[in-house]
C-alpha cells in the first residue's frame, strides 16, 4: 500500500512501474512525484500549479497492436511518457483518453471515428471542451501526446490544439511522440520496433515476443518488432521525456510574440499536411519524407527554434 507524506508518495518498485512509468528494476522502495491529476487532492493541484502551470493530456484508443502487445499501447505509452516528464520537469497529467480518429480493421478494435476523418466527430469536440476547462481551471500551457496516429488522428489533434491556442490565448501542443524523437530514428509504426520498445521498456511485463511466430504478422506495420529491445525503448523514451519536460517548463511563461512564432509554425505543418493530399486522397502523402526533412522538430520545439520548424515545413 502507498503511503503519502505531504506532496510525495512512496511506492514499491513494481507498483511505481505500473502507475508511473518508473524504470526501476532494483528492490525497495522508490520516492516518486504524483502528478497524476486524479490523485491530487485540492491543496497538492493548487501548489503543483503554481509551481508550473502545465497539464498533459495523453490520448490513445483501444486497438489491435499485433500477438504480442496489449490493446491498450496508445493510451498506456503515452500516459506513461508523460507522467515521467511532468515528474521530471514540473505540470501534472490528466488521466488518458481512450478513443480516437480510425484504426485498424483488426479485431478488439474500438473505432470512434472512421479512418480519413479529419473533421472528427467525437474527437475534436472533446478536446476543444477539456481544453476550455484546463483553461479555466488556471492551467497556462496544455500538451496533448496522442499515442494513436494515424494521419487524419494526427491532423485532427494538431490542427485543434492551432486553433484552441488562439482561442485562449495559451500555449497548446498536439502533437504524437514519436515526432520528438525523430531523430532518434523513431518515425513511427504500428505495433512494429518503436511501439514495441517502448512497452518493453514502460511496461515489460507486458510484451511477449515469443507469440508473433513468422512473418508477416497480423495487424503490424513497420520494422520487424523482434528486433525491439528495452535498451531501444529507454533511448527513446529519454528523448521524448526530456523535450516534454523542457517544454513543460518553457511554456507557460512564453510571452504572446513567442506564442504567436509556436502558434504560426504548428499552424504550418498543418496546413502543409493536409494541402499534399489535394487530388492524391492520401492523407499520408506528408509524411513521406518526415525522417529527413522533419529529424530536428523535437529538438527545434524544446529550444524555442520555430521558425527553423516552418522552413523545414516547406521542405514536405
Amino acid at each position: 500500500m502507498a503511503r503519502t507524506l505531504g506532496r510525495r508518495r512512496f511506492l514499491g518498485t513494481a507498483a511505481a512501474g505500473a502507475l508511473l512509468g518508473s524504470s526501476s528494476a532494483q528492490g525497495g522502495a522508490t520516492e516518486t512525484r504524483e502528478v497524476r491529476l486524479e490523485f491530487l487532492r485540492p491543496k497538492e493541484l493548487a501548489e503543483a500549479r503554481a509551481v508550473c502551470g502545465t497539464i498533459f493530456q495523453p490520448l490513445g484508443t483501444i486497438e489491435w497492436h499485433g500477438v504480442h502487445n496489449v490493446l491498450g499501447v496508445d493510451a498506456v505509452k503515452a500516459h506513461a511518457l508523460c507522467v515521467r516528464a511532468a515528474q521530471k520537469g514540473g505540470g501534472v497529467v490528466a488521466p488518458p483518453l481512450y478513443g480516437g480518429v480510425g484504426g485498424l480493421s483488426e479485431p478488439h478494435t474500438f473505432i470512434m471515428d472512421p479512418e480519413n476523418d479529419v473533421f472528427s466527430t467525437y474527437l475534436r469536440p472533446w478536446l476543444e471542451q477539456l481544453c476550455r476547462e484546463m483553461a479555466r481551471d488556471g492551467f497556462r500551457a496544455i500538451l496533448i501526446l496522442t499515442g494513436h496516429y494515424g494521419a487524419a488522428q494526427q491532423i485532427v489533434v494538431r490542427e485543434t490544439a492551432v486553433r484552441m491556442s488562439r482561442a485562449l490565448a495559451i500555449p497548446v501542443l498536439g502533437t504524437p511522440e514519436y515526432w520528438l524523437a525523430v531523430d532518434e530514428g523513431y518515425t513511427g509504426d504500428h505495433a512494429a520496433w518503436g511501439e514495441t520498445s517502448l512497452m518493453m521498456h514502460l511496461f515489460p511485463g507486458t510484451v511477449d515476443l515469443a507469440r508473433l511466430g513468422e512473418p508477416p504478422y497480423q495487424g503490424v506495420g513497420g520494422r520487424d518488432p523482434k528486433e525491439s529491445s528495452a535498451a531501444d525503448g529507454r533511448r527513446l523514451a529519454e528523448a521524448i521525456v526530456s523535450r516534454l519536460a523542457t517544454l513543460a517548463q518553457k511554456m507557460p511563461t512564453w510571452t504572446h510574440e513567442t506564442l504567436d512564432r509556436f502558434v504560426d509554425a504548428e499552424a504550418a505543418l498543418v496546413a502543409r499536411q493536409l494541402s499534399m493530399a489535394r487530388g492524391k486522397k492520401q492523407l499520408w502523402a506528408a509524411w513521406r519524407n518526415v525522417g529527413t526533412v522533419m529529424r530536428d522538430y523535437g529538438a527545434h520545439l524544446a529550444d524555442e527554434r520555430f521558425d527553423e520548424i516552418k522552413a523545414a515545413v516547406a521542405r514536405l
